[in-house]
């Protein structure tokens, strides 16, 4: 598959994305900590019409990106899979202390917590490249604004954000920058 590939709309996508999931997402009270209550999506990428149904989904956001991007942990999985339908390279974005030095950080908070983001500051040309940026769900917004922002500093332009479900009552939409974000569910 060529650069920059064709994808094929399918207007049922999204639907069939937002219904896959509703049904298939397990939740999960109390965890990592008390009062936050966890959205466990790998029922949905096990699942093989609704992980296809959300690539389908993220792939027809930004068809022309240079390259997909995809926060630790599940934004490696939804990252590679739009990364393949759009035939283009993808890059994992890091929790902080995974990848060798040299690299590009940034801390943020989280609901419970603080934490920080890498990408390699060499060996990955990423000046002037076009990025479609990926993670699981949008919360406080923290992680997603963390991971454009270190995409602006070393010279890449986030052209959209998406998730796969979105936490409306955190206002983590608020955070991001100027770029475009999707997602499939909103709560």
């Amino acid at each position: 598959m060529s650069k920059h590939a064709v994808v094929e709309s399918d207007e049922r996508a999204g639907e069939r994305a937002a219904e896959a999931v509703t049904r298939l997402t397990r939740w999960h009270d109390d965890f990592p900590t008390p009062g936050v209550r966890f959205a466990d999506l790998t029922p949905v990428f096990a699942d093989a019409e609704g992980f296809r149904a959300v690539i389908d989904c993220f792939a027809a956001i930004a068809p022309d990106a240079d390259l997909v991007a995809g926060v630790d942990a599940r934004g490696f999985l939804l990252g590679a899979g739009v990364a393949a339908a759009l035939g283009t390279g993808v890059l994992a974005i890091r929790k902080g202390g995974k990848l060798p030095p040299p690299v590009v950080s940034r801390e943020y908070e989280l609901e419970y917590g603080s934490a920080a983001l890498e990408i390699p500051a060499d060996g990955v040309a990423l000046e002037g490249k076009r990025i479609l940026l990926l993670d699981d769900v949008l919360a406080t917004g923290g992680t997603l604004a963390a991971a454009a922002a270190l995409f602006k500093e070393v010279g890449a332009e986030v052209v959209a954000a998406a998730v796969v479900m979105e936490l409306e009552f955190l206002k983590g939409r608020e955070h991001q920058g100027d770029y475009p974000v999707s997602s499939i569910v909103k709560i």
